[in-house]
């Protein structure tokens, strides 16, 4: 690959800065090594033009391996993942490409190589113009490149710096390497933007180097985190946890951690086993293992990549020989110079295999070029793992948390025992204390008691339960006193097989009056022994018979009123009561009294309360009367002006209509008499004087004698409508029939058709209504027929309001209405369904229609009351029952059944029953 000035045509049209744009965002991009590496060659060579362009990176021992390669249509073989000895480059040709970041362009045809270096090796100051020198290249090389058949090379050196250190040196990373199977030349210009793009690639490094440390920092701190929480668990440490978390960390196989002070050993994972002479100790107790752990540092970290050459495991090795462990890592665990025990991790051994560009014959190599790259696979058996710096500084801060929480434990179980020794030797000096602070605790519990419950039973059971095993007594009951001087026991809370008391009443007169004085006092009286104590013979008897040797009474005070007494029966033997003893039944006793005055004020409280209630529940009722009786009122009023209405209207059209229907007959017999005469004089006076001819002609005599009867006969039908429509309208008023009588329903049905018979009509807005009518063979119903009118008219209303709504909103609708009447298999009841083909009701919605002042229409369109009114006219007055059946977009259809016989009451069932489901009406 010459070196020239000359550019070719391509490389003139070629963009230098976007290739090196392109690879600095992709930089920027990404900064994952392998992905930066990837479109680095495949650009350099589209830019290039060459066959094979790859990323050569050095190992540790100098040798190296072709980690990224773009090869242009396998014109040469693929490089990539094969490995290549350190000898293929001189050590003085890595030292020039780190002193002078020289270029090298090697022509194989001619047999030259170009170096071109942008620092002096001497001063390490950069070269600003180009200066190649060129020379004969080595024939060894050229052997080596025509092997590789590649006539024309160029390789850059890519440096690695630690961005870290300022003063830390560069140091060779790998080449930037273009192979060309012909001869070809290099421009100035396209060298100066290869150095650019491994200057990018070198910077991409650095990143990648600093992201791989950060995630591996990140990563060991939050392993750190996961086994300190662990560690951190009092009193129960989770050491056998923190042992599979941290050997898992590792990639080991298996683990050991010993505890030196309690010889505690937690184990994961393979394990060695001594000979069986020493299988009675483990290995951290062999007096090998510890001799050498004393010569261990405190912080010191041993990590062993090859146990078998460890001198101080040579005895213990046996012990690993039938395992695959090869490498330890041991963590000698210390708390202030103190050794706590060893944290021991295992790795195994493992096998190798690397592909080389040809056999590796070091000898050979020696003397002669390699002439063959074919794939060789080197492996090595029984690798011994590397434990690199990492691993050591993680195990030196894992050590740390295990020595602490091995100090921590020891120190807690110290603690422990303290306070077990610490507790026997003040068990008897807290006796006394113990007993005060169970009394408190008593109180506390019958005071939280009496705070929960408002139950006066519950509180004193409580009491009487608690003071018993307290005091260790044989028996503790409440003495209730009532106004009559006179008692019984209300609670009780007995231990052994004493008789009860509960229920028992003192004899009459056997204590003076004087002792409620006392006790009102507040005298509490302790009976030690009651066959020794002065007490009356009646007294004496009465506690003989319940068995009782010794009382502890309490009285039991309401302000100054004495309520009843706390006693304590000793029934086994006497008693010598104590202080404490009689101090806790005195503040129990106290307890029970704010017991019983908070149980009378509850009582009290509920009284009225419930009385509020009532009065409340009444108030409730007369309302809803109240508004029902209003609701009725407005809409009679409502009904009543339309009914007085329309009657007016219906008498003051009758009166004319009569005179006209009354005439009619007579101004028909006129007519044809007339007619009759005029064609007489026809016939007898054929030719008549010539003003009558004239006149004939000018009316048309024949056409005014055709026409005539014609007009009388249009007026009898105009006659007889208007008496139809005046009829309508008395009947829909019935102001003239009584209130409760057998009513012909269809004739209300269609009164009120009729009134609202402005509302069907066809209008510029609307389309009209289709009314359907589905009459069956009904009875006279006996009902109140004007209330039914008004249920009719309020129903068909809600409907025409709804239909015109929605034809408002839909140019295509057509409306109808369907009125359906049948009459009951049994001939009980009558049904009446009206349903319409509007928009329908939510469940919502329909649920409300009968509330009194619901609605859903506009302010001024509607009162709501309505369907609550026709609701208690079918329920309340009829003793029906009305119901709706509505689905959105699917319509509405309301039923109302009527008993024909006013005595039968209307079941709901009957709802099923009236019609066979096929014959109801479909809305559509």
């Amino acid at each position: 690959m010459a070196f020239t000035d000359q550019p070719s045509g391509l490389q003139q049209t070629f963009d230098p800065e976007g290739l090196l744009h392109r690879m600095t965002n992709q930089i920027r991009r990404s900064l994952e090594l392998p992905e930066i590496l990837t479109a680095t060659v495949a650009e350099v060579r589209s830019f290039l033009g060459t066959d094979r362009v790859m990323v050569y990176r050095f190992d540790s021992d100098d040798s190296g391996e072709v980690i990224a390669e773009s090869i242009h249509e396998q014109r040469l073989p693929s490089l990539l993942g094969l490995h290549f000895p350190a000898n293929d480059i001189p050590q003085q040709s890595r030292e020039m490409f780190i002193a002078a970041r020289q270029r090298a362009i090697v022509d194989v045809a001619n047999g030259k190589i170009g170096l071109s270096p942008l620092c002096l090796p001497e001063t390490n100051e950069p070269i600003d113009t180009e200066n190649i020198h060129y020379r004969q290249v080595d024939p060894c090389h050229i052997q080596y490149l025509t092997a590789l058949g590649v006539q024309s090379s160029l390789v850059v050196p890519i440096l690695h710096r630690d961005l870290k250190e300022e003063s830390a040196k560069p140091e060779l990373w790998g080449l930037l390497v273009s192979h060309h199977s012909q001869p070809r030349s290099i421009l100035p210009w396209e060298l100066k933007l290869l150095q650019q793009i491994t200057d990018q690639v070198e910077i991409a490094i650095a990143q990648s180097n600093l992201l791989s440390e950060t995630r591996s920092q990140r990563q060991q701190q939050a392993l750190i985190n996961q086994i300190a929480i662990l560690l951190n668990q009092l009193p129960t440490i989770q050491f056998q946890a923190a042992l599979e978390s941290t050997i898992t960390a590792f990639g080991g196989t298996g683990g050991r951690l010993y505890i030196e002070q309690s010889r505690e050993l937690y184990t994961w994972g393979e394990q060695p086993q001594l000979p069986y002479e020493s299988k009675s100790i483990v290995i951290e107790q062999h007096p090998v293992w510890q001799n050498w752990m004393a010569e261990c540092k405190q912080g010191q970290v041993l990590a062993i990549p090859d146990l078998y050459k460890e001198t101080h495991l040579r005895v213990l090795a046996v012990g690993f020989q039938p395992t695959k462990i090869r490498g330890i890592l041991i963590i000698p665990l210390y708390y202030r110079n103190c050794f706590l025990g060893v944290f021991s991790i295992f790795r195994p051994e493992f096998d190798t295999e690397i592909l080389w560009a040809g056999r590796c014959d070091q000898n050979q190599r020696q003397r002669q070029p390699q002439l063959s790259f074919d794939v060789w696979r080197e492996q090595k058996k029984g690798q011994a793992p590397e434990w690199k710096l990492e691993d050591i500084v993680l195990g030196q801060a894992l050590g740390y948390h295990f020595s602490m929480a091995i100090q921590q434990q020891q120190m807690y179980q110290q603690v422990q025992v303290l306070n077990t020794n610490l507790e026997q030797r003040m068990q008897e000096q807290t006796g006394e204390l113990e007993k005060s602070l169970l009394f408190t605790k008593v109180i506390k519990q019958i005071t939280e008691q009496i705070r929960s419950t408002l139950d006066l039973k519950i509180t004193l059971q409580t009491i009487v339960q608690e003071v018993r095993p307290l005091l260790n007594s044989d028996r503790v009951l409440i003495y209730k006193i009532s106004d009559e001087s006179d008692g019984q026991v209300i609670v009780e809370e007995i231990n052994g097989s004493y008789p009860s008391v509960l229920g028992i009443k003192a004899p009459p007169r056997c204590f003076p009056d004087e002792y409620a004085r006392l006790y009102i006092q507040g005298r509490v009286r302790a009976i030690n022994d009651v066959s020794t104590a002065t007490l009356s013979d009646c007294h004496r008897e009465f506690l003989q018979n319940l068995q009782v040797q010794a009382n502890l009474i309490i009285p039991i005070n309401m302000g100054t009123q004495l309520w009843g007494l706390l006693i304590a029966h000793q029934c086994d033997a006497p008693r010598n009561w104590q202080d404490g003893e009689i101090e806790l039944m005195q503040q129990l006793a106290d307890q029970a009294a704010i017991a019983i005055q908070q149980a009378q004020l509850y009582e009290q409280s509920h009284t009225a309360e419930n009385q509020a209630k009532a009065k409340a529940q009444q108030l409730e009722r007369t309302l809803y009367e109240l508004r029902q009786t209003q609701t009725q009122l407005i809409q009679n009023e409502k009904m009543s002006s339309l009914g007085q209405l329309v009657a007016g209207v219906a008498h003051e059209i009758n009166n004319p209509v009569n005179f006209i229907y009354g005439n009619l007959s007579y101004a028909n017999d006129y007519t044809e008499q007339l007619l009759k005469l005029l064609r007489l004089y026809q016939s007898h006076y054929s030719q008549p004087d010539s003003e009558i001819r004239s006149l004939e002609k000018a009316i048309d005599v024949e056409f005014v004698a055709e026409d005539l009867p014609k007009i009388i006969s249009s007026m009898q039908v105009g006659a007889d409508r208007i008496c139809s429509i005046v009829q309508s309208l008395r009947n829909f008023s019935r102001l003239d029939e009584a209130e409760h009588k057998p009513v012909d329903l269809h004739e209300g049905i269609d009164s009120t058709l009729l009134i609202l018979q402005h509302r069907l009509k066809t209008t510029v807005n609307f389309p009209g209504v289709k009314v359907v009518k589905d009459y069956g063979d009904l009875p006279l119903v006996r009902c109140y027929a004007g209330q039914m009118n008004q249920v009719f008219m309020n129903i068909l209303s809600n409907a025409l309001d709804a239909l015109e709504m929605h034809a408002g909103n839909n140019q295509s609708f057509i409306p109808s209405i369907c009125i359906s009447t049948r009459v009951s298999a049994d001939n009980s009841f009558v049904l009446i369904r009206i349903a319409d083909n509007g928009p329908g009701m939510t469940e919502e919605v329909k649920r409300r229609i009968f509330d009194p002042f619901f609605t859903t229409k506009p302010v001024g369109k509607g009162t709501g009351l309505g369907l609550a009114i026709s609701y208690q006219i079918i329920v309340e007055k009829h003793g029906g029952i009305i119901d709706c059946v509505s689905e959105v977009g699917k319509g509405t259809e309301f039923w109302m059944e009527i008993a024909l016989n006013p005595q039968c009451k209307v079941n709901n069932q009957y709802i099923n029953s009236l019609l066979p489901s096929s014959e109801r009406w479909q809305v559509k």
